[in-house]
């Protein structure tokens, strides 16, 4: 058997398992093997039933008098049962968990974990872990938890793994340079463990495989990069000087040095790919205003891919604004474009040095005559396809220089792994005159306490003079949901985003969120006077750019809205930022929220609702104590893992299921070791699963 059989050729896996595995993405046998366990279940000590006590307790005793019946709560089943010793018996409660009534065997003897309280006036045993006691090494009285994958539960995995245990001596080592059978012996010991100190060593070994080919990838990527021709543009000195000396505003330090490293790469006959990050509000339009301008004069043409035709637009708006005193001709290409025949002509002819647009950049009749530049607006948007398509409208021969931009600041550890391909520009500091935003959280049953009456004394400030909202009366509010609208009783939910470690949306999900139109009629009650509309990401595109343009212009005093508003939208009018159910998004989604506010003169607020009497979660703490999008990327690493934060960077899957990019130590010994195996161009031949294990890598941030 090898690794890349289908996980079929298990023994115990029949097609309808299968079927369900291969759901979840697990489909060969080294998918199977690399399912590890999330955590551990200690039975080593046991206490007789006789001797528990109220809290978390372990015992060990046979199963009797099972039963499921529905509650009188709509939509919960209870479970419940009878585990003996020779000491007595207690009544055990699962919640929601029937299969637990064809689990056991009444002969058998398991262990069980969980709580002991009080419940309905009686001492129970909820909702507890359970494993067969046969199953247990009886040494280490460790037990692996795996993640339920459909129907298949923690117990059927392990059921499952045990029967596989004599393929372990077959696994083939992927990586040079270790203890021959170290990767076997560390695959059985995750599934299998005889002390926590084989867990953590079996752990330790997995995570710098994981970490190996992450960073071989990249140092992979970047030698294919290196190979690949472009059209230099030399720096004009005067020209660019002479452009940032007639801005209205001065530059940050953190500007000058992104454009000036933008300005050295362009220069090399090899294509630039930077990756240019910024906090929201950091200043990226016009850095990438200067790289469009130094390519235009140069006699080429640049790109700028956007997510959204109200981004594209508000784009357009600026640089156009910025470019066009200097001679550079610009235009705006959506799907709403009008006469796109002659457009995409003058395109085609070279008339236009900047065109800012959507998809509609990426279908074939869109053609460009000497494309240099392309700039990616909030580059995870967009999937490796989609990139490649704009980037092969360059010249024959050659491709273009490339710049990504991204609003979510990367940790260091992920620059230096996930992204080790890429030349990384940092903006850290705001322009003069952004304001800092003041974060409070409160509890939804102070709303009308608390949050109201600051909304009621906003609206009434003046305005700020700014180019948007001139219609406005007072400032302006966005309320942002989860839901859209109430069906049969309960709110459809859409762009959730997992809380991570620390819990998701918990009680708050289903009919508990209050909809985006319910709490837009509950507004326009509380503020009669007020004009409150609603927003999301289901309305037809014409729809939602015709409610962000009343918005933008001051018609609209309060916004409701889901996360569709998250990225790029520019209202320097609006001041406050409130957000339902706050605990149940993600750290990185929250400070993005945020930063839709304080983009005017005026200071700005953040209200984080959270609902029940729960203390809040860290994550929220931390954002209510600081602004700094780089210490927060840091703690959302932290917090949730790297596999969730690359989730809201790129489309794919990162899945790193082991390795912590916060251990420095590891990440410098792969990263040597990788420099160490690139030395021997054999390694490539010899070790081809490694070889073939790193392309899903690959496809991260290649230009090719």
């Amino acid at each position: 058997m090898v690794l890349s059989d289908s996980v079929e050729s298990l023994k115990g896996i029949g097609p309808k398992t299968a079927q369900i595995l291969r759901k979840f993405g697990i489909k060969t046998v080294r998918d199977f093997l690399y399912n590890l366990p999330r955590d551990y279940e200690n039975f080593e000590a046991p206490v007789s039933i006789s001797e528990i006590r109220p809290g978390k307790v372990s015992i060990k005793g046979k199963i009797d008098s099972l039963t499921t019946r529905r509650a009188r709560r709509r939509n919960l089943t209870v479970t419940e049962g009878v585990i003996r010793d020779n000491t007595g018996a207690v009544k055990v409660v699962w919640f929601n968990q029937r299969y637990r009534v064809k689990q056991f065997a009444p002969e058998k003897e398991y262990y069980f974990t969980g709580s002991y309280e009080l419940k309905n006036g009686r001492y129970s045993l909820i909702s507890p872990s359970a494993a067969e006691v046969a199953e247990i090494d009886p040494k280490s009285g460790l037990s692996p938890i795996y993640v339920a994958h459909g129907s298949l539960k923690s117990h059927d995995f392990k059921r499952l793994m045990s029967k596989s245990r004599d393929i372990f001596v077959s696994v083939p080592d992927l990586l040079p340079s270790v203890e021959h059978g170290m990767r076997a012996k560390a695959l059985f010991y995750a599934h299998f463990p005889n002390s926590l100190k084989s867990v953590a060593g079996a752990r330790n070994y997995l995570a710098y495989e994981e970490l190996f080919e992450l960073i071989l990838a990249a140092r992979l990527n970047r030698r294919e990069n290196e190979k690949l021709q472009a059209v230099p543009v030399p720096f004009n000195k005067d020209k660019v000087k002479d452009f940032v000396g007639k801005l209205p505003f001065r530059l940050t330090n953190a500007q000058r040095l992104a454009a000036w490293e933008i300005f050295q790469n362009m220069e090399h006959p090899t294509p630039m790919n930077r990756l240019l990050q910024g906090d929201v509000g950091s200043g990226k339009t016009m850095v990438a205003a200067l790289a469009a301008y130094e390519v235009a004069m140069d006699g080429g043409q640049v790109a700028l891919l956007a997510p959204t035709a109200i981004l594209a637009a508000q784009h357009y708006e600026g640089l156009n604004s910025l470019l066009e005193s200097f001679g550079v001709k610009s235009t705006l290409l959506t799907g709403a474009t009008k006469h796109k025949a002659e457009l995409k002509k003058q395109i085609r002819n070279g008339e236009i040095d900047l065109v800012i647009g959507t998809h509609a950049l990426l279908t074939d009749d869109t053609e460009f005559s000497k494309l240099g530049l392309v700039i990616i607006d909030e580059q995870h948007r967009f999937g490796v396809e989609q990139r490649q398509k704009l980037m092969l409208k360059s010249p024959a021969g050659v491709a273009p220089h490339l710049l990504s931009m991204t609003a979510t600041p990367i940790p260091r550890s992920l620059q230096l792994t996930i992204f080790g391909d890429l030349d990384v520009s940092v903006l850290n500091e705001l322009p003069a005159g952004r304001q800092e935003i003041q974060t409070k959280i409160i509890t939804e049953v102070e709303t009308a306490e608390k949050l109201y009456p600051e909304m009621r004394r906003l609206m009434a400030l003046p305005p700020d003079q700014k180019k948007h909202g001139d219609r406005a009366h007072g400032q302006q509010i966005y309320w942002i949901c989860k839901a859209i609208e109430d069906v049969n009783g309960s709110s459809k939910a859409v762009n959730v985003v997992s809380g991570g470690s620390e819990g998701g949306s918990g009680p708050n999900s289903g009919s508990e969120i209050t909809s985006v139109k319910k709490r837009c009629k509950r507004l326009r009650e509380v503020f009669q006077d007020k004009r409150v509309e609603f927003l999301h990401g289901k309305m037809k595109p014409a729809e939602k750019d015709a409610i962000m343009d009343q918005f933008a212009s001051g018609e609209i005093d309060i916004l409701v809205s889901t996360t569709v508003v998250e990225v790029g939208v520019d209202v320097p009018n609006a001041n406050l930022m409130v957000i339902e159910n706050a605990e149940s998004y993600g750290l990185a989604q929250l400070h993005q929220l945020r930063g839709r506010v304080g983009r005017g003169a005026s200071k700005a607020y953040c209200y984080l609702l959270t609902s029940g009497d729960m203390a809040p979660s860290r994550r929220l703490r931390e954002l209510e104590k600081s602004n700094d999008g780089f210490h927060l990327a840091e703690v959302d690493l932290k917090l949730r893992g790297p596999g969730e934060i690359y989730g809201a960077l790129q489309h794919g899957a990162l899945d790193l299921r082991i390795a912590s990019l916060s251990d420095t130590k590891l990440i410098a010994k792969a990263q040597k070791d990788v420099e160490q195996f690139l030395l021997d161009p054999e390694n490539m031949v010899k070790y081809k699963e490694l070889m073939n294990g790193i392309k899903k890598y690959q496809q991260i941030t290649t230009l090719n």
